[in-house]
């Protein structure tokens, strides 16, 4: 083949490090933001602080009046027009050093030495547990064994370890027997919590029977029904119930709310989770029948430029005073970027407060459909930029703080047209499971047929599928033995 050149005319979008730096931004939760802007603070002797008080501003919505039936219309017009104005760059609060967490009021959390009061670190069940242990008399290698089984309790308080790997792990210490471990673990499952380290339901039901007064009645049969019949339990099958422990129904009654006393997970109220905290980008709230919007000081950081810095590009070397000016670009790009974020945010936030202004009065059974090619055209973005606006961030609302992907969910269409959105259906699922009556719930079927006579046009998989995103059980699982 004869090499020969060739002229081509080709358009391709390239991602400058503006770009780049600002759809990084973008995607940052409040807390990452921090973290960034700390770094570049270290980094950047061009960066400075603004420390000159901020003028707080306000976005205000006048949104149109709403019903709870109107609100899941997809034909409903809203005349809510958000407030034209986009708050200024230099008015934004900062709240980047260390006592941007402070939450203490006044001297409240500092003791009589001036110390700062620390929250105590959460016992776990381990803890609570190996405690107990240490006040327990106890040779060595048992000492040992009941540390390796205390060690394998999960969070419930079972244990799913086998006899023969616990002493397997004691091999190096001490030779101990299965026997031995099962030993230890009989001693452990009488430590408080009762029935922790039990490996079955039954067993660990049984154990807290076990450890109450002979006298209470039902206690022989209780004890029948957690060993052989709590399949039977769980169908709700009371006829077999009675056939099999041969009682009669109100024996029944006093044996099943005696079992009901028992604590199926005894290691369930001792978990050391930390609590996450989230902090809010955005704040709607209701003055004088207007929803007023507002972005959190978290959102919308302060920076200047170092004037000192700033004013030696002119006096030092030319290497030096090149650097200087590097820093000084990227300083620049970094403050505009983070205006250009918290215009975006807001923008946002304004648009999902004017969407669901009926969520905002009447909570989620007025919730409408939104996507996000919905906002994306109110205020003319692109959807990925959108999406990443709405990953991680928060609105705080009189009725809590939720992410803004909460706010966005498809429509199922009414029979009158309109559109529901897939949270108001679950919203009103959960209504009508929460005022069914115990002893007759509401299977799917039912379920399904009364949104239908609503005017909601959904399918009983559908209602299966929403009911089961909700975490509620069917209807046979949710009968209750009266």
């Amino acid at each position: 083949m004869k090499p020969a050149l060739q002229l081509r005319v080709q358009a391709q979008l390239a991602l400058t490090p503006q770009l780049q730096q600002a759809i990084k931004l973008l995607q940052l939760s409040s807390i990452e933001l921090e973290a960034e802007l700390n770094l570049a603070l270290e980094s950047n002797p061009l960066l400075d602080i603004d420390e000159s008080e901020p003028e707080e501003e306000v976005e205000e919505f006048v949104p149109a009046e709403h019903t709870p039936s109107a609100a899941v219309e997809a034909g409903d017009s809203n005349s809510a027009e958000p407030v034209d104005s986009t708050p200024d760059f230099d008015d934004v609060p900062l709240d980047l050093g260390a006592d941007s967490h402070d939450y203490r009021a006044g001297t409240a959390a500092s003791d009589e030495e001036g110390m700062e009061a620390q929250d105590a670190e959460a016992e776990d069940l381990r803890d609570h547990l190996l405690w107990q242990l240490n006040l327990t008399p106890l040779s060595a290698p048992d000492r040992g064994i009941a540390t390796a089984i205390i060690e394998a309790v999960n969070d419930d308080g079972y244990l799913e370890e086998t006899n023969a790997v616990l002493a397997q792990s004691l091999a190096g210490l001490f030779a101990v027997s299965e026997d031995q471990v099962e030993g230890v673990r009989h001693r452990i499952q009488r430590f408080d919590p009762v029935g922790v380290a039990s490996r079955t339901l039954g067993e660990c039901l049984d154990v807290q029977l076990e450890g109450l007064d002979a006298e209470t009645p039902g206690l022989a049969k209780a004890r029948q029904l957690v060993a052989d019949c709590l399949d039977l339990l769980a169908r709700n099958d009371r006829t077999r119930l009675c056939q099999r422990l041969r009682v009669s129904d109100g024996e029944l009654d006093t044996i099943i709310d005696l079992v009901r006393s028992l604590n199926p997970k005894p290691g369930a109220g001792y978990s050391n989770a930390a609590p996450e905290y989230v902090a809010p980008d955005a704040y709607a709230h209701k003055v004088n029948g207007r929803w007023q919007v507002s972005l959190s000081p978290h959102c919308q950081p302060r920076l200047a430029i170092n004037e000192h810095y700033a004013s030696l590009i002119a006096k030092v070397r030319r290497d030096d005073a090149n650097y200087l000016r590097g820093q000084l670009q990227e300083a620049r790009w970094l403050i505009k970027s983070l205006k250009t974020r918290a215009e975006t945010v807001l923008k946002v936030a304004q648009a999902i407060v004017q969407a669901q202004a009926s969520f905002l009065d009447f909570g989620a059974e007025a919730m409408r459909p939104l996507v996000l090619r919905d906002v994306a055209d109110e205020i003319e973005m692109h959807e990925s930029t959108v999406s990443r606006v709405t990953t991680r961030k928060y609105l705080h609302t009189p009725r809590g703080t939720f992410e803004f992907k909460y706010f966005f969910s498809s429509g199922v269409a009414t029979i009158d047209g309109g559109a529901a959105s897939a949270t108001a259906i679950q919203a009103m699922i959960r209504k009508l499971i929460d005022e069914e009556k115990a002893a007759r719930p509401l299977s799917d079927q039912a379920l399904a047929l009364e949104l239908n006579r609503r005017g909601i046009s959904v399918a009983r998989r559908t209602v299966a599928k929403y009911r089961e995103a909700l975490n509620i059980s069917s209807s046979n699982e949710r009968c209750r033995l009266d």
